[in-house]
């Protein structure tokens, strides 16, 4: 099968190293522009277009899909169907009716729930216990069209999204190839999806980071999780930032909310007589850390407040 392949990050890389490895031709691959990254701002190419290169796959970086050369240029391509994996632009009618199999999207929920940009990270901030991995031909509306294969898997109790993020890649990868091989078999069943039960998770912005301990523990420790690696879950500790990548629920613990409980162990007070302990952290200009290598430099005194 002749095939396009439309991504941009990390998450979409063992899908297109799942293409290479298989018996399907790989016409071209589109990918979003170079952009600077770093304190440097070193222009640096995405992941995927690394990828594509190592095997001399023609790679095309449109600033618009809108372009009528990027139309001309797919026409002469002349895909079966076009694959779109986290690719970050949204397709002009004119190309999602192009292919003869259609434009397939992989993405990373269970669908109907989580359509949109953060499915990963809002499963794990809203203390989903499971998720995982759908297929679905592309239409012009946002992660509606119909669904073709679902593969589902547990979500860890102290699992990070950042964590969540690479299996759910992987698994990704073998849903495209089971995809495609229905698809070729005549095997491949579309189901319509229940609008009644989706949901939406919007793209995170840092405004979501500050903790707030006058929840429950359990709400806390999603909050860690889900946002790490980025924009990361942040408290104030002595007038400069803390961030937390990683924390678990601490039992055997009470006192007010936003209490240092334990200055050994970095626990920390929340609501309902329940407390959260930090297990990953990095401190204003400082480099990451595990929890209590951070407090052997940074002594704590037990009933300090945080957030204060």
């Amino acid at each position: 099968m002749n095939i396009v392949f439309m991504g941009t990050p990390e998450f979409a890389v063992p899908c297109l190293k799942a293409l290479i490895e298989s018996d399907n031709k790989i016409s071209g691959v589109f990918t979003q522009p170079d952009k600077p990254k770093g304190r440097g701002h070193k222009v640096l190419p995405p992941p995927v277009k690394e990828l594509a290169l190592k095997y001399d796959i023609p790679v095309f970086q449109p600033q618009s899909l809108k372009d009528e050369e990027v139309y001309k240029t797919l026409t002469t391509l002349s895909p079966d169907v076009i694959i779109v994996v986290a690719y970050g632009k949204i397709l002009p009618e004119e190309i999602l009716s192009l292919p003869k199999y259609g434009c397939i999207n992989i993405h990373a929920s269970l669908l109907p729930k989580y359509r949109g940009a953060g499915p990963i990270q809002w499963s794990v901030l809203n203390g989903e216990t499971e998720t995982g991995v759908t297929s679905m031909y592309m239409e012009k509306g946002l992660d509606t069209g119909d669904m073709l294969i679902r593969e589902s898997i547990p979500i860890g109790e102290n699992e990070t999204a950042s964590e969540l993020h690479d299996r759910l890649s992987i698994l990704g990868a073998k849903v495209l190839i089971k995809t495609l091989d229905e698809i070729k078999n005549g095997t491949l069943k579309r189901t319509k999806q229940d609008d009644e039960h989706s949901s939406y998770a919007p793209m995170l912005t840092k405004e979501l980071s500050k903790l707030d301990f006058t929840l429950p523990a359990k709400q806390v420790h999603n909050k860690i999780r889900g946002l790490s690696e980025w924009p990361c879950a942040k408290i104030t500790l002595l007038g400069k930032t803390l961030k937390v990548y990683k924390s678990e629920i601490a039992s055997n613990f009470s006192g007010s909310p936003g209490e240092l409980l334990c200055e050994k162990t970095f626990v920390v007070g929340c609501s309902d007589n329940t407390a959260i302990r930090f297990m990953e952290v990095q401190y204003e200009g400082s480099k990451r850390m595990a929890a209590q290598d951070f407090l052997r430099g940074h002594p704590l005194t037990k009933g300090m407040k945080l957030n204060d």
